[in-house]
C-alpha cells in the first residue's frame, strides 16, 4: 500500500472520530505518516487538555491500529 493510500485511510478514520473531539472543543490534524508512525497535532481544547495523551493513545491510536494496516504507533507533534 502506498503512503498516499495510507494517509487517505488515516484521514478517513480521523474524520469518523472528529465529531467526538469537536464535541469537547478539540480537533486533530494529520501532519504525516512515516514508516507506520502517524504524526498528529492536537488542536483547540485537545492541545492543552491533561487527558490528551489518553485521547491520543487509547482513542485515536487504537482506532487507527484496528482500521489501517501498517500503522504501528501514533505520535503527537507540536
Amino acid at each position: 500500500m502506498s503512503d498516499v493510500q495510507i494517509k487517505e485511510q488515516v484521514q478517513e478514520v480521523l474524520d469518523k472520530l472528529r465529531p467526538f473531539l469537536l464535541r469537547d472543543g478539540g480537533d486533530c490534524e494529520l501532519v504525516d505518516v512515516e514508516e507506520g508512525i502517524v504524526k498528529l497535532r492536537l488542536l483547540g481544547a485537545c492541545g492543552s487538555c491533561p487527558s490528551s495523551t489518553i485521547t491520543l493513545k487509547a482513542g485515536i491510536e487504537r482506532a487507527l491500529l484496528e482500521e489501517v494496516p501498517g500503522i504501528v504507533e501514533v505520535e503527537q507533534v507540536f
